[in-house]
Order: structure tokens, then C-alpha cells, then sequence
């Protein structure tokens, strides 16, 4: 399993600004890294669903990420 850090962007005339991230730890794939941050990221922000603040998301594998 590995880590990801996923970052949401608001676009504002099409230049990405970093509104927030997430650390995954332990995800199976990319996929459920993504699924659980988004679910993650609107808590945070108290929202029904993450679009309400971000257009855009980016995710990577974090340094250190675990080999499997």
C-alpha cells in the first residue's frame, strides 16, 4: 500500500490556485486514495461535496511511499 498527497485547485481564469490537500496513508490505488480524500476534504470544509470550494484535483504518490 502507499501513500498519496492529493491536492484540490480553484480555477480562476484558468490558472489552478491550491485551496487544500490531503495525506492518504495506506491506499490501495490511486483511485481510493482519491475517493477517500475527496470525502475527507469536504468534512473539513463542512460541505456536502468537495466542488463546492475546488474545481480541480491533483494527486501524486508522497516521498516515502511504502513499496508493495
Amino acid at each position: 500500500m502507499a501513500n498519496y498527497r492529493i491536492h484540490f485547485a480553484k480555477e480562476i481564469l484558468g490558472v489552478p490556485f491550491t485551496v487544500g490537500s490531503v495525506e492518504i496513508a495506506k491506499a490501495r490505488d490511486p483511485g481510493r486514495a482519491l475517493r477517500a480524500a475527496e470525502i475527507r476534504f469536504a468534512r473539513q470544509h463542512r460541505l456536502s461535496d468537495w466542488r463546492e470550494r475546488a474545481d480541480t484535483v491533483d494527486i501524486a504518490a508522497s516521498e516515502g511511499a511504502a513499496q508493495g
